[in-house]
């Protein structure tokens, strides 16, 4: 019996994504239970970081439930990362917030450039 697998290769840029998806997750979590008052901190950080799991998972994960063209995948990923990095420019952070958009950009551009060829 032969093993089948498809053709599927993880490079250094498809880890970068998934640290970079890891940090905007964990850094709308941060941002809600810190800039929030009480009680909307637990609301806030529980509920921006599921709703960027569940646009992730909806619209832009590998097996995602929905499959929309390369340009919708685009949008929703930078809805994800803008929203991380904004969340650091609020708490006072903007050199975390320009390094981490920076990085997300170039790893978008990459991953956008391995999806159109």
């Amino acid at each position: 019996m032969t093993d089948v697998r498809p053709d599927f290769r993880v490079g250094p840029n498809d880890v970068l994504r998934f640290v970079l998806e890891l940090f905007a997750i964990f850094s709308l979590g941060f941002w809600g239970f810190v800039a929030w008052p009480m009680p909307w901190n637990i609301v806030v950080g529980i509920a921006a970081p599921a709703l960027a799991i569940l646009l992730w998972a909806l619209f832009r994960s590998p097996k995602a439930v929905f499959t929309i063209d390369v340009f919708g995948r685009a949008l929703v990923e930078i809805v994800v990362m803008a929203a991380a990095a904004l969340a650091w420019w609020d708490l006072g952070q903007p050199i975390v917030a320009g390094v981490f958009a920076a990085i997300a950009i170039v790893s978008g551009v990459v991953n956008g450039r391995k999806e159109f060829a």
